[in-house]
């Protein structure tokens, strides 16, 4: 073979040798990055997935905070109904007896001790003025009670006279620890209780 020849041969081969050096340093270079895309595009899809579920979840709780909200601005807004005797064209204290007794069965429930009741009845409750202008509508009766209870009893049953189905209101509350024991309360409570004629 001439020098001709040779050099047609050589330049192909240094071309040839050059590509497979180059494609042997890219080639794993080209997996490794392309088997790192792979894995990327995995955990982007599961974190994507997350997202969702998250949103999902988050979306949910706001619409339950909606509905509580909702429920709450309802009943702030007086939505209970009023008491209403089975039997129409009693007196005040015999229309309210069925409403005073749910009260009282709050009490025993919470195991609270009464030291005293006092009642008031429409003339005595003068200066309500929901009773002067809806007299006719409505019997009212204001009930003062003394009474001994322990924190966690008098708390459930301030929760329970505040969840109580029929319209009332509690106007005043005075609490004072017992001398001899701080955990006892006396507790001094006015209630306003209402029922249609």
């Amino acid at each position: 073979m001439d020098n001709k020849q040779l050099q047609q041969f050589i330049l192909p081969i240094f071309l040839l040798v050059i590509a497979l050096i180059l494609a042997a340093i890219f080639i794993p270079k080209v997996f490794t990055n392309l088997g790192n895309y792979n894995s990327m595009s995995n955990d982007i899809k599961a974190k994507e997935e997350q997202l969702k579920q998250s949103q999902e979840a988050l979306d949910q709780m706001r619409s339950a905070e909606a509905a509580i909200n909702k429920k709450e601005n309802d009943a702030s807004a007086g939505d209970k109904p009023f008491y209403k005797p089975i039997m129409a064209g009693f007196d005040s204290e015999a229309a309210i007896a069925g409403e005073f007794s749910e009260i009282l069965q709050l009490v025993r429930a919470n195991q609270i001790k009464i030291r005293s009741i006092k009642y008031e009845y429409d003339k005595d409750v003068a200066d309500d003025v929901f009773a002067q202008n809806a007299a006719d509508k409505y019997n009212v009766a204001r009930l003062n009670i003394e009474m001994i209870a322990n924190y966690t009893n008098y708390d459930n049953f301030l929760k329970e006279l505040y969840k109580h189905e029929h319209f009332l209101d509690i106007q005043q509350i005075e609490i004072v620890p017992y001398k001899k024991n701080k955990k006892i309360l006396l507790i001094n409570c006015k209630i306003k209780l209402y029922a249609k004629k």
